[in-house]
């Protein structure tokens, strides 16, 4: 039987991870590792990318902001989320704001120190990244339209790090030959954008009476629901773009099923958005995106699944 004290830390434990959003965090290391082999560099062997050193530093350390990230955000909005999320918001008050903060130094101090041992562009790119997520949960947040797009970008960026970070490692004269490479890339981190983008305005509708409490500017506060309806709308349909792009002009393997399977989906939830009208709906509809987005991770491997046929087979010859 745990005594007092002990349940009380373990619940302690269980309410900073919930505060740093845990269960993200494996799906966002998993998304940056398969998009590393196959999409960023898919031209290298599978197990030299899960055994690359100071990728694993990058990807450790872009975990651990986004950790960060979430902490930062949720002592400022500590508030709303007892409106918006009560039973949450609860859990995440076992753990005080003194310590939050605590950890969050922490953390940033060893994305600082990780950073350094890869190189200075790679503690300029966290250093930059860092500040980008405080002054967003501190300021921008609150600004109509500017803290969705920012918020969206922030969840996009840790890709582009190790983008860069393969960049670095190539010539001149192979980056000719990876311009189309890098427009497939773009392509997919384009509907990544609009479907979090999309998510981020789903939240708005969602969190209306926290939002209007705490004095956030919204786009349904400030222009009403129907604006914000017609805004989300546009933005699912614009995701036809990169999917054509992804589709009809470069290969994408087997994972074209994967976004035939989204743009019927989306179908459906915006013909489900204009019939919603309270929190209950706009959640399902937050929820219908989050699958999207995590399926999404898991289907990378479509695009070329022989990858894992051959790392299989090197294993067994180890």
């Amino acid at each position: 039987m745990f005594s007092r004290k002990n349940k009380l830390l373990v619940m302690k434990i269980v309410s900073l991870f919930s505060v740093v959003r845990g269960y993200n965090i494996p799906i966002i290391i998993l998304a940056q590792y398969l998009s590393a082999v196959f999409i960023l560099a898919p031209e290298k062997r599978a197990l030299a990318i899960l055994l690359d050193f100071n990728l694993f530093i990058l990807v450790f350390a872009s975990a651990l902001t986004i950790a960060s990230g979430y902490i930062i955000n949720n002592f400022y909005d500590s508030q709303k989320d007892l409106i918006n999320r009560p039973n949450k918001s609860m859990l995440d008050r076992l753990v005080s704001q003194k310590t939050k903060l605590s950890v969050y130094f922490t953390l940033n101090f060893v994305v600082a120190l990780m950073a350094l041992f890869i190189s200075w562009r790679a503690f300029l790119f966290f250093s930059v990244y860092i500040f980008l997520i405080w002054f967003y949960s501190h300021k921008i947040k609150k600004i109509p339209i500017v803290g969705n797009l920012t918020s969206a970008l922030l969840a996009v960026l840790p890709f582009f790090a190790i983008l860069l970070y393969y960049y670095n490692s190539i010539s001149f004269n192979e980056i000719e030959n990876h311009k189309g490479h890098f427009a497939v890339i773009f392509a997919h981190a384009t509907f990544l954008f609009l479907l979090l983008l999309i998510r981020e305005m789903i939240k708005d509708l969602e969190n209306i009476k926290g939002d209007l409490a705490n004095n956030y500017q919204t786009i349904p506060i400030l222009y009403g629901e129907i604006v914000a309806k017609k805004s989300i709308t546009v933005l699912t349909f614009l995701t036809i773009i990169p999917v054509y792009i992804l589709i009809e002009i470069y290969d994408v393997g087997y994972m074209d099923i994967y976004f035939y399977g989204c743009l019927i989906v989306l179908i459906f939830f915006v013909l489900y958005l204009w019939q919603s009208n309270t929190k209950e709906q706009f959640l399902l509809l937050h929820n219908v995106l989050k699958f999207l987005i995590v399926s999404g991770v898991f289907c990378i491997v479509l695009i070329n699944p022989s990858v894992l046929w051959h790392g299989k087979n090197m294993l067994l010859k180890i």
